[in-house]
């Protein structure tokens, strides 16, 4: 039981002071006297426990008795079915004769201040296409690079790509960026890392060509591309790249990023186990691990999806040792 910090006395004190009015034959003022309170004190708690008994004498929660502004349950009941016609809540409020701030509130209390969760969840789109290269998936991730003082950006406190020590500009940490390509039926991937301020089209477009010429190499035809709509990809030169190369090329809906799945998941397996796998001593070292990674996973890691063989036994093509 807790006892308000400010109370004169514990339940039980009261107690005692009740029981002398009561049962002692006290007046309330000797009773207030004794207790170090005052008279209205000692009234209210005659009133109390005349009302609840001993339950009256213990401590509340300091909350208001009335609340006049308060929003009955009815409204919010109808501010939720108003809301599941899809309407703003600026309708609502104007049709309800309320303010638009209380009812924002109350949607978004009620779970239903974006209309997107109106909709009920789409279901998984699982998807296999029926032969190798007839589409890939491309993505992008971005690495905090390992600074040549063995440490990232979390350790060295420097974001950025330069520091100076002296007067001698020095490369420091800021990031890297690493384009993976996944083919949606064998999951044969390719993935290369590039350096740069930030995603641009000729990171993009360089990528595209050595990441189709990498399937070419292993008897795979790139058909068709799909993306997200990052910068890189929907430039110009990207959409003259495609074309140069004979391949299609497919964006995916905005915030739909479950629909190029499956280089999102090939991206989670590459940084579990190369990226993070263990400490590099610099991003070099970082990068020339990539291969290494690649190679297994293509050709020696079983994988989960298709029948727990590696990528490469889907190929027409005999690669590798697997």
């Amino acid at each position: 039981m807790e006892v308000h910090a400010r109370a004169p006395l514990s339940p039980i004190g009261r107690r005692i002071v009740v029981g002398r009015v009561t049962t002692d034959g006290w007046s309330v003022r000797s009773a207030a006297e004794a207790a170090g309170v005052t008279e209205r004190t000692v009234y209210r708690w005659l009133a109390r426990f005349r009302a609840e008994g001993e339950r009256g004498l213990i401590d509340r929660r300091p909350v208001p008795r009335r609340i006049p502004h308060k929003t009955a349950p009815e409204r919010v009941e109808a501010i939720a079915a108003l809301r599941r016609l899809h309407m703003t809540a600026a309708e609502i409020a104007e049709l309800l004769g309320m303010a638009l701030s209380t009812v924002s509130l109350w949607l978004k209390r009620i779970g239903l201040g974006k209309r997107s969760r109106l909709a009920p969840p789409e279901p998984p789109n699982r998807y296999e296409l029926s032969r190798p290269g007839e589409l890939v998936h491309v993505d992008v991730k971005k690495l905090g690079r390992i600074s040549e003082r063995g440490a990232g950006h979390r350790f060295t406190g420097h974001r950025r790509s330069q520091f100076k020590v002296g007067e001698r500009r020095q490369v420091a940490t800021g990031w890297e960026f690493v384009h993976v390509m996944v083919d949606d039926h064998s999951r044969l991937a390719y993935a290369e890392v590039f350096q740069g301020k930030a995603e641009n089209a000729r990171m993009a477009v360089a990528f595209l060509r050595r990441g189709i010429a990498f399937f070419a190499e292993h008897g795979v035809r790139v058909e068709r591309v799909m993306s997200d709509n990052g910068a890189g990809y929907v430039s110009r030169a990207h959409a003259i790249a495609c074309r140069t190369l004979g391949v299609r090329h497919t964006r995916i809906r905005p915030y739909r990023p479950r629909t190029n799945g499956k280089a999102e998941r090939f991206i989670q397996t590459m940084l579990r186990e190369w990226a993070y796998a263990r400490i590099y001593g610099s991003s070099a070292e970082r990068e020339r691990q990539l291969p290494v990674f690649l190679e297994r996973y293509n050709f020696r890691r079983p994988h989960g999806s298709i029948g727990k063989r590696p990528p490469g036994s889907r190929l027409t093509k005999a690669v590798g040792n697997y």
